[in-house]
């Protein structure tokens, strides 16, 4: 399969250049409103978080600002807990899922936690709808030394010198994965990304090095009280990786550059809801992502030692 069969831009065999870039970068376009979405949410939860503009993100469209929330009787007792979402900005349910929690369920663990929540790392991707950064960048592969992403960079110098016993990153799979995002990767590389089978359902990734089954299995049987786990395919894969248990599969998160490897939390789980399932909509998905969270909080509460 030729690469430029599958995606408009560059050449079969060769790696983008800047050229490429700028000509990917122009097809991009806002198509709804950070400020609007996620910044105008802020307000109502100053009550009970220490909200930050812990960077400035300066695109080529405008500078966006991130913040972060934690809480406001932060306590060096207390273990903390890292929640972030929006890594892949166009992953909806994963930044208002984040909002939701602080808004909604958060008050009943402030006194066991010090919470630390980012509910956008990628502005720019939300509001244009992108897995990518402006550079052609995945924040979720930048997660290291040096980052090439600004937003990933930007969050690992936030978090530096704090100690997590727990981070949980809400992500999405979704359809545009195999439409959109796979072909773009492959003609950005120069390397064959076949499609996969999206999985129709919740699924958790856990670290390969930490897996944590309990963890997981109870992030499962959270999130299966409001939506439904996603089956393993033919082949007992879910996006070509095995199945560990029941909707969970691992990923080797920091050799990988994953935000879920940002930390040396004990415990870690990447969420993935499908939005584009015709059993879901936009509320079931939050729903999930904040069912998933809480699921995470109380297994660790009741077995941390």
């Amino acid at each position: 399969m030729k690469h430029n069969d599958t995606y408009a831009i560059g050449k079969d065999g060769v790696k983008w250049g800047p050229v490429e870039r700028t000509q990917w970068l122009a097809l991009q376009h806002v198509k709804r409103s950070y400020s609007d979405d996620v910044l105008s949410q802020l307000d109502a939860l100053g009550s009970q978080f220490d909200i930050k503009e812990y960077a400035r993100l300066d695109y080529a469209s405008g500078a966006l600002p991130v913040f972060s929330l934690s809480s406001l009787t932060w306590d060096k007792s207390k273990p903390n807990v890292l929640i972030t979402g929006g890594v892949h900005g166009y992953e909806t349910s994963g930044v208002h899922g984040a909002l939701r929690f602080a808004g909604s369920a958060a008050h009943e663990y402030h006194q066991r936690f010090n919470l630390l929540i980012v509910p956008c790392v990628s502005p720019w991707g939300y509001e244009t709808i992108n897995r990518w950064n402006p550079n052609a960048v995945d924040p979720n592969r930048s997660f290291c030394k040096n980052s090439p992403a600004p937003e990933s960079a930007a969050l690992m110098e936030l978090v530096s010198g704090l100690a997590f016993i727990m981070h949980i990153d809400l992500h999405e799979t979704t359809d545009t994965d195999n439409s959109e995002f796979r072909p773009a990767l492959g003609a950005r590389d120069a390397v064959e990304h076949k499609e996969w089978a999206i999985p129709d359902g919740f699924y958790a990734v856990g670290d390969t090095l930490k897996p944590c089954p309990e963890f997981q299995k109870a992030i499962i049987e959270t999130v299966e009280k409001v939506t439904h786990i996603a089956p393993a395919d033919e082949s007992g894969r879910l996006i070509g990786e095995t199945l560990q248990q029941k909707g969970v599969i691992n990923y080797a998160t920091k050799a990988l550059g994953l935000c879920a490897g940002l930390t040396n939390a004990r415990f870690v789980s990447t969420t993935e809801v499908y939005p584009d399932s015709p059993k879901v909509d936009a509320e079931n998905c939050i729903q999930a992502q904040v069912s998933a969270i809480i699921g995470a909080l109380n297994f660790v509460d009741e077995n941390e030692s």
